[in-house]
């Protein structure tokens, strides 16, 4: 054994990860009951083992804002809740091309262009599909980014053409575990996140899909999403938290999660999907404490998603910057070779990072990953 923690149930798992065994759902089940402190320490060294020291950062632009068909009771977007927010078409290529400069220039590795529908359709919104294809192009060749999408549903034809375009990663977010999963949403189901992710998946893209913790989920349900995402194969898994919007379902109920069973989570999330980048993404800024960030890098996530979400502010990308320090990590620098005290210097003064990172739409908000998310706090797609 190389490592212990002290606790036999997380010591015998972690041994068996380190030696390349897929764990199970018994023994998600039976790590979730664990104390935090090990499976904090045993998080961290699947993540030391698996990865690269780094924290991958990826923001995103909500490309397409409001009047959503769908009625994911998170979602600020939906058209079947009175939330208040601005609704818009889609921004265009230059207005998307801009906000992922200012991506770049804050560090992230990763832009994702998502769209609050129930898909971009190339049959119906031709003119629509051509602008996103245009805005993927106009991105990909002068910016130092991977570029990634959240557009809803795909046909065969469609996911086959993002991945020519050379979309890294498509995001669609299952949101929670497959029985839970009707408590959240009614107009379409958990099998219909699973069949895109397939058709994603066999056009060649890589998988972002994660989950929101908090909606009222049991510890059960937060394996069983881990469990149903190994069946899928990703590489990315966003965890939200909930930030409940005013005039969606949940914003009734309240956030249902504490501190140490997000950090949990993380971990054991971790342990389940070691080559995976576990990603912390929308609702951290309002369900953790400013000193409390850092834990769940600590316990072993190593993405985040920087910047603003969907519909909600993040926070700067020099605090996260500093987040990731305070967790004994670097950010990663692999695609985009930026200097992170650069970084911290330009949002140094509060007017400043204002008058830079602001969109010049207020539409244009920078923030994913990944659709569904990036997630979220009005997550659908990766992150309000």
């Amino acid at each position: 054994m190389v490592y212990e923690t002290g606790n036999e149930t997380v010591d015998d798992a972690l041994e068996r990860v380190l030696a390349g065994e897929q764990l199970d759902r018994t023994d998600g089940l039976a790590l979730i009951a664990q104390p935090v402190e090990p499976l904090a320490d045993a998080g961290a060294v699947v993540r030391d083992q698996f990865g690269d020291g780094t924290v991958d950062a990826c923001s995103i632009v909500n490309a397409k804002a409001g009047n959503c068909a769908e009625d994911c009771g998170f979602c600020a977007q939906s058209v079947h809740f009175d939330t208040g927010i601005d609704t818009y078409g889609f921004l265009g290529p230059e207005k998307i091309l801009e906000a992922a400069k200012r991506a770049e220039r804050d560090g992230a590795q990763r832009f994702g262009i998502v769209v609050a529908e129930k898909g971009v359709s190339k049959e119906n919104r031709p003119e629509e599909w051509q602008d996103v294809l245009e805005s993927i192009r106009r991105v990909r060749d002068e910016c130092d980014l991977e570029v990634d999408a959240s557009l809803g549903i795909l046909t065969e034809e469609e996911a086959a053409i993002l991945a020519d375009e050379g979309i890294n990663h498509y995001n669609h977010n299952i949101e929670t575990s497959p029985n839970y999963f009707p408590e959240i949403v009614e107009t379409h189901s958990f099998e219909d996140r699973v069949q895109t992710l397939e058709v994603a998946k066999e056009a060649g893209m890589d998988l972002c899909a994660g989950v929101i913790l908090g909606m009222g989920e049991s510890p059960t349900d937060r394996v069983e999403a881990a469990i149903a995402l190994q069946d899928i194969g990703i590489s990315s898994l966003p965890v939200n938290v909930l930030n409940p919007v005013a005039g969606t379902p949940l914003a009734e109920r309240g956030v249902d999660i504490t501190t140490e069973e997000i950090v949990k989570t993380v971990a054991v999330y971790k342990l389940l999907h070691p080559d995976s980048r576990v990603r912390l993404t929308g609702g951290r800024e309002v369900n953790l404490e400013p000193e409390e960030q850092h834990l769940p890098l600590e316990a072993g996530a190593d993405g985040i998603l920087t910047g603003d979400y969907l519909t909600t502010e993040g926070q700067s990308p020099a605090e996260d910057i500093e987040i990731i320090e305070r967790a004994g990590l670097e950010p990663n620098r692999e695609t985009n070779a930026f200097d992170p005290e650069a970084v911290k210097a330009r949002h140094g003064n509060s007017e400043t990072a204002a008058s830079e990172t602001a969109p010049d739409d207020a539409a244009a908000s920078t923030g994913p990953t990944s659709s569904d998310a990036t997630v979220n706090t009005d997550p659908e797609p990766s992150d309000d």
